[in-house]
């Protein structure tokens, strides 16, 4: 029978709140984080769009990846066909995963939409012209453009693994899901250097996200979660409701935290895969989702980021061959899509190091062993 790592010590439901943060808790934590912290609903589809299964279900050697990697979660899916999913730790089809910062890539859609209706005039505008509260900070004059490329220019230390301590990204997190400050632009306030010039050289930062958060927020002039419900959650045809976890002021956290289920993860995952078209509508704009998934610059090619990757808008690129990428987040969580093939891969996953690069290492691997199983 099929064992998950460290099964017996993980699987524990409701935690107790003085717990929640003791690492026999994290699939709990993990998988109800909504009912923990503050939270925005995202209102499913009134009429899902069904996904088909094959039958039979491939072989695709999967239990000896489940075997040895903490994932709570993993769903193949195929040209909207899923070929495999998969749950541990007591999980279900029920769950809602936390996403951590596969939820940029989800912002980054949203503005796209926001700016073909022409509530974000320019991706060109500087962050103060939507956000005057960010008048006079480092990230006033920053672009929408820059801050979409992890460009900002601004002083930000991301590195979550245990032994590193996490640098400003641990302090993030702090402002804004723990309330340390009043929300809104105050949680991107204690951020004040800028050492490169904006647009030449790129610095994964989620206060970068969070500042493109705050910005969408303010040109569409309602929740981030109500904006992600009309124009992609339930266009999509989403199964379940999804959340979206909050400040202290109300605003959803831009950098991470949505929660949604392995299922509707695969639908936004395919919706990129066909480059924003759903039934043959532009539920995102094609050119859009084209332009967030290449390189703007030389800086930001595959190899040039990480010996492996690129960043277009708030998305990983992962190969310098064919137009695939990702949406990433700490711990494991990551969504992987390959539009030639339309082939989509899932993870939801609560690593023992929320930034373990040899966990990630072995996700890459099952990506191209799949890619290569099922892309012809």
């Amino acid at each position: 029978m099929l064992s998950a790592p460290d099964e017996d010590y993980l699987v524990r439901e409701h935690c107790p709140r003085e717990k929640i943060a003791e690492p026999q808790c994290i699939v709990d934590l993990w998988s109800r984080m909504d009912e923990i912290h503050a939270a925005r609903g995202v209102q499913k589809s009134a009429k899902p769009r069904a996904l088909k299964r094959a039958d039979p279900a491939p072989d695709l050697g999967l239990d000896a990846f489940l075997e040895n990697h903490r994932n709570t979660g993993l769903l193949v899916l195929k040209d909207g066909t899923i070929l495999a999913e998969r749950y541990q730790y007591g999980r279900t089809d029920k769950h809602r995963f936390a996403s951590a910062s596969v939820a940029k890539t989800v912002l980054g859609m949203l503005v796209g939409i926001a700016l073909s209706e022409k509530l974000i005039s320019s991706i060109d505008d500087k962050a103060e012209k939507y956000v005057p509260a960010l008048k006079g900070t480092v990230y006033g004059d920053v672009s929408i453009r820059h801050l979409l490329t992890m460009s900002s220019g601004v002083a930000f230390r991301e590195d979550w693994s245990r032994s590193a301590g996490g640098g400003e990204a641990r302090g993030l997190l702090a402002n804004t899901l723990h309330r340390k400050t009043e929300g809104g632009a105050d949680t991107v306030r204690e951020f004040t250097k800028r050492p490169f010039t904006p647009g030449t050289q790129f610095n994964y930062s989620s206060a970068d996200s969070e500042v493109l958060g705050l910005v969408l927020r303010a040109a569409v002039k309602k929740p981030l979660a109500t904006y992600l419900s009309e124009k992609i959650w339930q266009p999509m045809g989403a199964e379940a409701n999804a959340t979206w976890l909050l400040d202290k002021a109300g605003y959803e956290i831009g950098f991470c935290c949505i929660n949604a289920t392995l299922r509707d993860y695969a639908r936004f995952g395919m919706l990129l895969a066909n480059y924003g078209v759903l039934d043959g509508r532009e539920i995102i704009p094609s050119a859009w989702v084209k332009a967030a998934t290449r390189p703007e610059q030389a800086y930001l090619r595959v190899g040039a980021v990480t010996p492996n990757n690129g960043y277009g808008y708030q998305t990983w690129l992962t190969s310098r061959e064919y137009s695939r990428f990702a949406a990433l987040g700490v711990g494991g969580q990551a969504i992987y899509v390959d539009p030639a093939s339309k082939l989509v891969v899932v993870h939801t996953a609560v690593w023992a190091d929320p930034g373990d690069r040899e966990e990630r290492g072995a996700q890459f691997k099952l990506w191209k062993y799949l890619l290569d199983k099922l892309s012809s």
